[in-house]
């Protein structure tokens, strides 16, 4: 497993959001990298990591990536569109409820979590998506840390 380095803090009164994006190889991704090629504009707090399927992702990750400093997670989705699982939307859906339930118990909000699908030349609708997000974030404030347990899977 990789491990989720800790985003630098920012100085100020005011920061950027950090958000950690789940995005997928051959859907998402392209999107994403369009965005960036196009110089379009959102919160430089992103950081993305690279998966074959929405499916794939733990509920223990996303909490692992709020303990370890991030204020939120963003879900790139295949949608309907991934090439490995036909129910890969479902299973996607149930992850993200029971990361939301995980979050709920600890005592962190569950609008720290988001999904959406994100297509191979979704540039607008990302960056639309992100800046959303990193809004409704600062309303939250930081989330609270807790310590990373080792071997988090």
């Amino acid at each position: 497993m990789t491990t989720i380095a800790s985003p630098a803090p920012t100085d100020g009164p005011t920061r950027d959001p950090r958000i950690l994006v789940f995005s997928t190889n051959t859907i998402s991704d392209p999107g994403i990298d369009l965005a960036g090629s196009a110089h379009m504009s959102y919160s430089p707090g992103v950081r993305v990591i690279s998966l074959p399927c929405t499916s794939g992702i733990r509920p223990s990750w996303i909490l692992h990536a709020i303990d370890a400093g991030f204020d939120g997670v963003f879900i790139a989705s295949d949608g309907d569109e991934c090439a490995f699982l036909p129910d890969c939307s479902k299973r996607a859906s149930a992850i993200i409820a029971e990361a939301q339930r995980r979050l709920r118990q600890a005592g962190e909000s569950p609008q720290r979590v988001r999904l959406a699908a994100i297509c191979s030349v979704c540039a607008e609708p990302f960056t639309k998506h992100i800046t959303g997000f990193a809004e409704a974030l600062a309303t939250l404030g930081p989330a609270q840390r807790r310590p990373v347990e080792a071997g988090v899977a």
